[in-house]
């Protein structure tokens, strides 16, 4: 099976830091695949409210996730602080990715590379949408 290969960019928009508590630990003693995931889950949710946005309200539409990767890079344990940047990236007619570097605060090792899929979405009519031109004027024009 071949690897996951993520292009990580150069220049980060938000930054953001959690600690790894104990119940993100697994059997084997370190930071969890599944938390790993639930971390970036509320990195985006952090970077979304730095623009007074929310996943149900950017503009008047919902963000749906597409896709999720993460290729894990060292270990990450209990107690340790997870810098985690962010920024947005290859953008589309309806969606764009998240790109998330999570770091290790106090010895700078990266620990995992994880990028998500986001389409916007219309819920009310359970159908895709373009990208708001609100959002593509404020957090897309960073990353552009």
């Amino acid at each position: 099976m071949a690897r996951i290969k993520i292009d990580m960019p150069e220049n980060y928009s938000f930054s953001t830091e959690m600690p790894v508590r104990i119940s993100d630990i697994n059997y084997g003693g370190h930071l969890s695949n599944d938390a790993v995931l639930s971390m970036v889950h509320e990195a985006r949710v952090r970077y979304l409210n730095s623009y007074n946005y929310t996943e149900l309200d950017i503009e008047g539409a919902s963000i749906i996730m597409t896709d999720s990767a993460i290729v894990y890079k060292a270990e990450g344990f209990h107690g340790d602080q997870v810098q985690i940047d962010v920024t947005v990236g290859d953008f589309n007619k309806y969606g764009c990715d998240i790109y998330y570097l999570l770091s290790n605060k106090k010895t700078a090792v990266e620990i995992a590379h994880a990028k998500t899929g986001i389409v916007f979405f219309d819920y009310n009519e359970r159908k895709v949408v373009g990208v708001p031109q609100g959002f593509r004027n404020s957090i897309c024009k960073e990353a552009e």
